[in-house]
């Protein structure tokens, strides 16, 4: 079996909601290739590289993992454990454990170890009543008294206690490839390649200043503007975390009542209050059919500023949570007389500066 490198990180181990545990185990296993290019990240949490070729490359095996640490600490700021062992069922155990085995050292610890670390809970209870309590004690069972009274399966499991098979049904997570592999393309959707497809150092620079930032500020530290559904470009502008996995499914429901293009290119997060006037100074207000009560003439600002209105579109009222709390508002857009178009909404008796245009 080949000697392995196992590297066990627990804050990886389970994945949080927002695709930040996906993203740092690609940023992990970007950086370990460097060292290895055939790190491989067997699921969450746990990766694996082969220890010859770099024990080579840095000086010998105590070097390749002082590098290995280091680089997670870097990346992570976590402190990783690591193993070495050969195969890979023994050298996840190794990592888990921290443990670096002798290179002769490994059937001896794999038979040494608990029989539920093969997985099944259910052969772990029935060898207790059998009086097997390690792996070792299970490898002893010939071959076919175990066919004969477990299933295949657990024929396998039986394989791998006695060394035969170098790694667990299963233990590989083979959806894992393909999600980091969606995960590089969406970060990744419409950049600038060079004549022969790769990315210009630039490119590079950008990538690597936004996974520092995230690494030492948290995932919520970048974030980029996104669209989701919702009736007025407030509800539907949000900012998600840099590299966020895009949502499975489109958001392709009606919205009925919703404010059509052209959207505003600016959505204010706080809402700006403001005084949209008529020709003789009063306020403009909605009236109960939705519509304006005169012709917009003047856009007011709280710091006593005034733009004349040259040209306007609506109202488009909307009411919303009808059956529990009704939300009113309706917007108006507006051409001003130095050529900047905004969006305003009139909500509780006032006026709101919600968007600005291009």
């Amino acid at each position: 079996m080949e000697r392995l490198i196992g590297v066990w990180v627990e804050s990886l181990r389970v994945e949080a909601l927002d695709g930040s545990t996906l993203r740092d185990s690609l940023a992990l296993l970007d950086a370990l290739s460097v060292i290895c290019p055939f790190t491989e990240l067997v699921r969450l949490g746990f990766y694996a590289l082969p220890s010859r070729g770099p024990s080579r490359f840095f000086g010998g095996e105590d070097r390749v993992l002082e590098v290995v640490g280091a680089t997670v600490r870097d990346v992570l700021g976590d402190q990783p454990s690591i193993g070495v062992a050969d195969g890979l069922f023994c050298v996840e155990l190794a990592a888990r454990e921290g443990v670096v085995l002798p290179r002769d050292g490994t059937n001896e610890y794999r038979r040494s170890r608990p029989l539920a670390v093969l997985g099944r809970a259910d052969l772990a209870t029935t060898g207790r009543r059998l009086g097997l309590i390690t792996v070792g004690d299970f490898a002893e069972l010939a071959a076919a008294r175990v066919a004969e009274r477990f299933s295949a399966s657990v024929g396998q499991l039986h394989r791998v206690a006695r060394g035969e098979l170098a790694e667990l049904p299963g233990q590989r997570d083979a959806r894992l490839a393909g999600r980091l592999r969606r995960l590089r393309e969406a970060d990744r959707p419409d950049e600038q390649r060079g004549f022969f497809g790769q990315r210009g150092a630039a490119d590079e620079r950008a990538h690597a200043a936004v996974l520092r930032l995230r690494r030492r500020l948290g995932s919520d530290a970048v974030v980029v503007a996104g669209v989701r559904g919702g009736r007025t470009p407030q509800d539907r502008a949000t900012l998600v975390p840099w590299g966020a996995p895009a949502p499975p499914v489109a958001d392709n429901a009606p919205w009925p009542g919703q404010l059509r293009a052209p959207s505003p290119a600016t959505v204010l997060a706080h809402p700006v209050t403001v005084e949209l006037r008529d020709e003789t100074s009063e306020i403009v207000r909605v009236d109960a059919r939705g519509s304006l009560n005169a012709r917009p003439s003047t856009l007011g600002f709280t710091s006593g500023a005034a733009r004349v209105v040259v040209w306007h579109a609506g109202p488009w009222p909307s009411v919303e949570r009808w059956w529990i709390a009704p939300r009113r508002r309706a917007h108006v857009q507006l051409l001003l007389d130095t050529g900047e178009a905004v969006l305003v909404a009139a909500e509780r008796g006032r006026w709101w500066l919600v968007g600005v245009y291009d």
